[in-house]
């Protein structure tokens, strides 16, 4: 994996680095451009986050203070770059970063293709690391409230990623290959 950081994207899905088509690629039912992607992932990041914080509350409420919720708050923003790193290392070849402070995302992107499995994992990794570990960790010890704090919070910042999942799982027949051409995700079957 080599990685590239290619800073403020620029909204032109021409700008973004893609491969050729596969001859009989479909593309994904999914979000057009990422304004629409931005809408569903901020929406569901906060509805994500309210479901998560109330057990979180209940389970760890002996024990809540002020700082530690803040500063799992503050870590998880501080992960944003992890986050997407821990996507990119899933990549064998050319993987491209960039941000989108203006819609609220962050993203990489790479033009080689992928296994359902593969891009299944490429897109849970950073949300199992920094999400769900720390989430379940703050629910067995309850005193942790920092680790349950920042899993809510990295739980809901990948709300993108589960809706990747998603679509791959729901589109993509057993065998099929994924790739992202643009800023859209196709799927073909290979020979």
């Amino acid at each position: 994996m080599k990685l590239h950081y290619k800073g403020a994207y620029d909204l032109n899905p021409d700008s973004l680095p893609h491969g050729a088509h596969k001859p009989n690629a479909k593309r994904f039912k999914e979000a057009e451009t990422t304004k629409q992607l931005s809408i569903i992932a901020n929406t569901g990041c906060i509805l994500l986050i309210v479901m998560l914080a109330i057990p979180a509350w209940i389970r760890c409420r002996a024990y809540l203070d002020f700082w530690q919720p803040m500063i799992g708050c503050l870590v998880s923003q501080l992960l944003l770059f992890p986050h997407e790193l821990l996507h990119a290392i899933c990549f064998k070849e050319d993987v491209y970063l960039y941000t989108n402070w203006k819609q609220g995302m962050l993203f990489v992107v790479g033009p080689e293709t992928m296994s359902k499995s593969r891009f299944i994992v490429m897109s849970l990794l950073p949300n199992i690391a920094f999400g769900f570990i720390p989430y379940a960790l703050g629910m067995i010890f309850p005193n942790c409230v920092f680790l349950a704090a920042l899993g809510v919070f990295c739980i809901g910042m990948g709300f993108g990623d589960y809706y990747n999942v998603f679509n791959a799982i729901t589109q993509m027949p057993k065998g099929a290959r994924t790739y992202l051409y643009k800023f859209n995700s196709y799927w073909y079957m290979p020979d």
